[in-house]
């Protein structure tokens, strides 16, 4: 395991410690010095792809049959992968092996969910043929995080759609009926369910203490975590394709007529509206930018205080995985092409591109972890990183 920052800090200070003891060592001290820090540099968290703008190398491919459009989790050692037969598999971030597969049976309904005890799992089965009695269908479970071993397991009356939020203390999941449940993490008992005057829809996203949800009328709701109340709603009466993305005091969603809009986090009034050239796929905010993907295969880049359009730029193809933004650079997967795209921030401009073959991305959001960017494709799990001398192709 990857020594923490402090434990390095210290040994630094003890470098420093013996070098000012003995002057003789005093100008090999500082060349030693030197190549500790550098060495620091290289291997602190997340240093392994600090830019996006240099050459990326494949660090390890774990292939796999049945990849789905559902985004991947991960923490620090290892990521688990939802495949479209009802399984679950836990892959190591170092080298790509497999840990554990877990057949949970059925058809995996959300992507998956992680912290330090648990990956939780949704998944939905068929009803009994015949069957004159309403039967529950979805499924939430809790998966042990070293063995894959089911902890917990909950049914649902329908199966949970859309992503697993969680914090410190409970998951929040929609399902397709139209509840928003809240479930405590270590024992699965339900809190408290929320129903909506129309069905939720999968799109939602936690943010400290509210949950940000849509209906399938196109209301934006704030809901409060710890009862379930709502906050304030925002009707924009347009399908809502892509989650709602938060920066600040504002919250920006796009709609199936190419709309985007700021909405006040605080009271739910409308800042601005603008719209681009059709429906908008994926939207991600940030402090002086808003980046909005749209079904005309093109990325916009807005100004986050008026709406007014910064730059655009044509892709390959649409891109509904949501952007990845990593410093000056944006990562963009377009379902058409061999690669991903890192446009910069600023003017729209190419900086680099990554190569994963033929119509090869999926709809899975790219992660980025302590180690390596991962990206997943139509041939499985594939990591990636900027240090050479732990990878293997460029």
């Amino acid at each position: 395991m990857l020594e923490t920052l402090s434990s390095k800090t210290m040994r630094v200070r003890e470098v420093s410690r013996i070098i000012r003891s003995n002057s003789k060592l005093f100008v090999k001290g500082m060349i030693l010095m030197g190549s500790f820090l550098a060495f620091l540099s290289d291997s602190g968290a997340g240093q392994n792809l600090a830019d996006l703008a240099r050459p990326v190398y494949v660090r390890w491919l774990f292939k796999a049959e049945g990849v789905t459009n559902l985004t991947p989790a991960a923490d620090n050692e290892r990521a688990y992968m939802p495949l479209s037969n009802g399984s679950i598999v836990s892959v190591r971030l170092s080298d790509g092996g497999l840990v554990w597969r877990s057949d949970v049976g059925g058809l995996l309904s959300a992507s998956p969910a992680v912290d330090h005890r648990n990956v939780y799992v949704a998944s939905e089965s068929l009803p009994t043929p015949r069957s004159v009695y309403l039967q529950a269908t979805g499924v939430l479970r809790a998966l042990s995080r070293q063995s894959g071993l089911t902890s917990w397991m909950r049914t649902l009356s329908s199966p949970v759609r859309g992503v697993i939020n969680l914090n410190a203390q409970n998951l929040f999941v929609t399902s397709s009926d139209g509840r928003l449940y809240a479930l405590k993490k270590e024992t699965g008992e339900i809190r408290w369910i929320k129903y909506n005057s129309s069905p939720f829809n999968a799109l939602n996203l936690l943010l400290g203490d509210t949950l940000y949800a849509c209906d399938s009328y196109g209301d934006i709701i704030s809901i409060e975590l710890e009862s379930g109340r709502t906050l304030w709603r925002y009707r924009t009466r347009k399908q809502l394709r892509a989650p709602v993305a938060v920066h600040g005091n504002m919250v920006y969603a796009g709609t199936s007529d190419g709309f985007v809009y700021a909405i006040d986090r605080t009271n739910g009034r409308l800042r601005w509206r603008v719209r681009t050239g059709a429906a908008i796929q994926a939207l991600l905010a940030g402090e002086r930018w808003v980046l909005a993907t749209s079904l005309d295969n093109f990325v916009y880049c807005l100004s986050p205080q008026n709406g007014a359009k910064v730059w655009k730029r044509q892709l390959a193809g649409r891109v509904t995985a949501p952007p990845l933004v990593l410093s000056n650079y944006v990562l963009l997967a377009p379902l058409v092409g061999d690669e991903c795209l890192v446009l910069s921030l600023e003017d729209g401009k190419k900086i680099n591109s990554i190569y994963v073959g033929e119509d090869n991305n999926t709809e899975a959001a790219p992660l980025l972890t302590t180690d390596a960017l991962l990206l997943t494709t139509r041939e499985g799990l594939l990591a990636l990183t900027n240090n050479a001398q732990t990878s293997g192709s460029p």
